[in-house]
């Protein structure tokens, strides 16, 4: 029951930070902390089942007779993304209380954050792949309520309604493939699935099914050609950048890749088009940042170029570059989002993201006191 809860508590609680702003906008981000928090008080007892070598699984019966049931289950890899998910969530939402005015409308803003996360724990905990699709299409609409937050900016509009599309044609393709996928296996369950592997890559269908699961994850995780929709979706407030751009739903692909990974892998196929969008994406994103002076800009395509990387590693298709692949989603997670956040402080406080203008953080272009620093300036906002 619990793995659950933790999936529907941010859903369900969704309804309340817009509920507690009549409050005030602490009450608003105390009441998304709050949620966050007793989801990952639920994830402990998993979780320690987990780290001691023991896979969690639940199973509901909903339509048996159509092959839907709810199916959860929460292994390494799902502990992970759980707690990366939690975890980072917390810190984004103290984060956006002070970097959000007081013109933004900060409960709708905490509503749609918790919905996004718990599709995000949906996608991570699925033991079904018509389920998982349910979930990624879910993270697909909440980011675009995310991205276009600031509505009246051209930009955000614009940024918003490209990620739907790149990321909802790619989800279609996907729940193509996984049709033909569970048409080979005979079986939806992912845990079915990842034990069949020899039967899949023997298959004739194998091939199309591949292509098009690859493009659901290449699609999310804003792999060459698809990445353009993510240097567009800058335009979201800094905290959903830290969060969903970095951290959670361009991982969302490769979480895909690492899930399916076992089942899919091994193959001359696999290697080519795998390895080779990721190494493709890896120099050309890395490429570009070298010529971008606005910092989220930057910071975007370092996340291509980092999530190119992790493709790479899978592609190879080793034991050791598979875990390499992993350790460096974690790895990424942590220091993108960070840096994401400091861009957005130092956005805040100066009033550009032009690294030609903040250079040396000169007080000629900054709001900053003098010989006050950055740590400065994080404590007096924690402690206002």
């Amino acid at each position: 029951m619990n793995l659950l809860l933790i999936v529907l508590l941010p859903i369900i609680g969704a309804l309340l930070p817009p509920l507690a702003i009549r409050f005030g906008r602490s009450a608003s981000a105390w009441t998304a902390m709050a949620v966050t928090a007793a989801s990952l008080m639920l994830a402990l007892e998993p979780l320690r089942a987990v780290f001691g070598g023991a896979p969690v699984a639940a199973h509901w019966a909903w339509l048996p007779q159509a092959g839907l049931d709810i199916q959860l289950r929460m292994d390494g890899l799902a502990a992970l993304f759980v707690l990366l998910i939690l975890g980072i969530g917390l810190l984004v939402i103290l984060y956006a209380r002070y970097y959000l005015s007081e013109r933004d409308p900060m409960g709708r803003f905490y509503g749609m954050l918790l919905l996004f996360m718990g599709a995000m724990l949906g996608i991570a905990l699925s033991d079904h792949l018509l389920q998982l699709v349910v979930f990624w299409e879910l993270t697909s609409l909440s980011s675009f309520l995310l991205i276009s937050y600031w509505h009246h900016r051209t930009d955000a509009r614009r940024g918003a309604r490209m990620a739907l599309a790149i990321t909802g044609a790619g989800g279609l393709a996907m729940l193509a493939g996984f049709l033909l996928l569970g048409h080979i296996v005979g079986s939806y369950r992912i845990s079915a699935i990842l034990d069949s592997g020899d039967l899949i890559r023997a298959h004739p269908l194998y091939a199309p099914m591949l292509l098009l699961i690859l493009l659901g994850a290449f699609t999310k995780s804003a792999q060459f050609p698809f990445h353009f929709w993510l240097p567009h979706a800058m335009a979201a407030p800094t905290p959903v950048s830290a969060y969903l751009h970095s951290a959670t739903m361009v991982k969302a692909g490769v979480f895909l890749l690492a899930r399916l990974y076992p089942a899919l892998s091994g193959t001359e196929l696999w290697f080519l088009v795998v390895g080779g969008t990721g190494l493709a994406t890896l120099l050309f994103a890395a490429y570009t940042a070298l010529f971008k002076h606005d910092l989220k800009g930057l910071l975007a395509y370092s996340t291509i170029s980092h999530l190119g990387l992790i493709t790479l590693l899978f592609g190879i298709g080793t034991p050791l570059a598979a875990v390499a692949g992993v350790f460096h989603i974690i790895n990424h997670a942590i220091f993108k989002a960070s840096l994401f956040m400091a861009a957005g402080f130092i956005d805040h406080e100066t009033g550009t993201r032009d690294m030609r203008l903040i250079n040396g953080m000169s007080v000629s272009y900054t709001h900053l006191r003098a010989h006050e620093t950055v740590l400065d300036l994080v404590c007096r906002l924690l402690l206002e």
